[in-house]
């Protein structure tokens, strides 16, 4: 995965978060203008992340279904998975923060798990 850039981010109104993902190392930002804090991953949770990204099919990412519709009027901020790939980019249509795809939610709750700490 070293070619490879994970980002997730919501927004709304009044909120922001962006994690980015790559190489080890995850780049938090919690509010619109703020200071990113960069960390190191840990091999567990580096594990973790590349077993739920080997499980998501690149190509359709951006037909995946949204489980829930709050984001349509302000009942949630928009969520969005970007990967980037030996120079592809793929990308997830908005859904809900907090009720992602099925398909994608392991990799999400890992990711968002990162503006918890």
């Amino acid at each position: 995965m070293t070619a490879t850039q994970i980002e997730y981010s919501a927004h709304s109104r009044g909120y922001f978060k962006s994690i980015v993902v790559e190489n080890k190392s995850v780049s938090v930002t919690k509010e619109r203008n703020a200071a990113t804090v960069k960390s190191t991953i840990d091999d567990a949770k580096w594990n973790e992340i590349t077993t739920a990204f080997s499980k998501i099919n690149l190509e359709s990412l951006s037909s995946l279904k949204a489980p829930t519709d709050k984001r349509a009027y302000d009942g949630a901020a928009i969520g969005n998975l970007k990967i980037t790939k030996d120079g592809k980019t793929y990308e997830t249509a908005g859904f809900d923060n907090g009720f992602p795809p099925k398909e994608i939610e392991k990799l999400v709750n890992l990711l968002v798990d990162f503006a918890k700490e």
